[in-house]
């Protein structure tokens, strides 16, 4: 299941220009994710909770939560592959609150890939390094063209055997 991206910028600049709510630059109410290697097919993301992000007094909410995770399972896909795709299925476990006082990590990684599915897993932990949600997804890869169209539009500069 090892692989390598065809591209070493795989997290370069020009690829958060665009308005996805969880890492897009140009999304002014967003999240603002930014991510980097975490070992083989996987990443992590450090990120610090704004006021704005609260559910209950001092805690993230738990749909902030939730597209953290999600969010960082698609990156664990795009640095195994340069891969993209759409979350089938999911499922989170919360822990914990998250609190807003203190950076949280994000983790997860890219565990199995059959044809054009793929399973991956992701955590949260809080300042004490104590994981306050989990989740695992299946995530349906796009169909090649389709893949290689977005990741284009993105900014992805494509390897000379990809047209």
């Amino acid at each position: 299941m090892t692989s390598t991206p065809t591209i070493d910028d795989a997290f370069a600049d020009r690829i958060y220009n665009q308005v996805c709510f969880a890492c897009g630059d140009r999304n002014g109410h967003g999240l603002h994710m930014r991510f980097e290697r975490d070992g083989e097919n996987a990443v992590r993301c450090t990120y610090v909770p704004k006021p704005e992000d609260q559910g209950f007094p001092g805690v993230l909410h738990g749909g902030i939560v939730a597209a953290l995770l999600d969010e960082s399972m698609a990156w664990a896909m795009w640095a195994w592959d340069c891969a993209l795709g759409v979350t089938a299925k999911m499922e989170t476990r919360y822990r914990g609150p998250a609190r807003l006082d203190g950076p949280l990590v994000v983790r997860a990684r890219v565990e199995s890939v059959r044809g054009r599915r793929v399973e991956v897993r992701a955590h949260i932990e809080d300042t004490q390094s104590v994981t306050i949600a989990e989740a695992s997804a299946v995530f349906m890869r796009f169909a090649p063209e389709e893949e290689l169209r977005m990741s284009v539009e993105m900014g992805r500069t494509p390897a000379p055997h990809e047209g």
